[in-house]
């Protein structure tokens, strides 16, 4: 069980980061004031419908505030300059480059976490991610949701499977490690289905280099994975598409599915997510969901019932 602790028997972010930084590192959730090409009309209006008003940043503030906070609970503590809100690549290279070099000027950042959206890598970007690559820790996060063409429209997530595909080869080929965000309780969809996701992103498929470079193939195997069950919340377009919509009726009923997909990940990808964060005030359903400790908590017991881990089906 390459990875996968026999305490928690999954192979969390943390951990990695831990044994790879020497020490406790923790994100520091960032608002870097981009937009979305699924929001300023270039390939769609409103976003994804699930999406928030803050474009999944709901938790996003400055840096030196986050510092300020989180140094008297982890005095020790290492950080990632986490960029959460809305699309994190999409906007001129010059300033892509001023933010993610300012937010590692800040002392105690080893590293940044950029999340985007696999439409929004051009080649210049993909240089720019490089040059980062190689002077500092670095992944870069892309929304996929689900692999699923229907339900994908039905999202209005504006670009099709193939896009990501193509996303994760040009990361692989630059050394850049990969996280892919995949959402439980999208409408319509069964669990095979979601599970067919997870099975689909974990694939160790092979991408050749460059001729240039090398005649070799390299892995194409995501570093990490983000699962969370769909929120209904307020200020999305669901909140007016699908009002009455509840993703999963009980805790137990999404402790199952957790279970079943962490059993067929590959113990070496990082889990970097299992529930769901969204503020109480804007949550609308599942109505439990902010109860982050319970629903981990029971993942870990139900592993332990079961005597499962991560991978244990591969």
């Amino acid at each position: 069980m390459s990875g996968v602790s026999q305490e928690q028997r999954f192979y969390s972010i943390s951990s990695y980061l831990k044994e790879k930084m020497g020490s406790k590192v923790v994100k520091l959730a960032i608002d870097g004031g981009f937009t979305c090409p699924n929001r300023d009309g270039s390939k769609g209006t409103g976003g994804c419908v699930f999406c928030s008003a803050s474009g999944s940043g709901d938790m996003a503030s400055d840096i030196p505030s986050q510092i300020r906070l989180l140094s008297d609970k982890w005095p020790n503590a290492k950080y990632l300059a986490y960029f959460q809100s809305h699309t994190n690549t999409y906007g001129p290279v010059t300033q892509l480059r001023r933010q993610y070099e300012e937010a590692l000027t800040y002392p105690g950042v080893v590293g940044l976490a950029i999340a985007t959206r696999p439409d929004c890598l051009p080649k210049d970007v993909l240089d720019l991610l490089s040059e980062l690559n190689e002077k500092t820790f670095l992944w870069v996060e892309l929304g996929l949701q689900t692999i699923h063409e229907n339900t994908a429209q039905l999202m209005n997530r504006c670009y099709p499977l193939s896009v990501y595909d193509q996303a994760v080869s040009h990361l692989a080929r630059r050394g850049i490690r990969t996280v892919t965000h995949l959402i439980f309780g999208l409408p319509g969809e069964s669990q095979e289905q979601m599970l067919d996701s997870v099975k689909y992103v974990c694939q160790d498929l092979r991408a050749s280099k460059p001729a240039a470079e090398s005649a070799c193939e390299i892995s194409r195997r995501i570093f990490g994975i983000k699962l969370h069950m769909l929120n209904l919340v307020r200020g999305s377009q669901m909140e007016h598409l699908y009002p009455d919509y509840v993703s999963f009726a009980s805790i137990e009923e999404y402790v199952d599915l957790v279970v079943s997909a962490l059993e067929i990940i590959p113990p070496e990808i990082t889990i970097h997510r299992l529930s769901a964060d969204a503020p109480r005030p804007t949550l609308i359903s599942p109505e439990w969901s902010y109860k982050k400790r319970t629903i981990l908590n029971s993942i870990h017991k139900a592993l332990r019932e079961r005597d499962t881990f991560q991978g244990a089906k591969l």
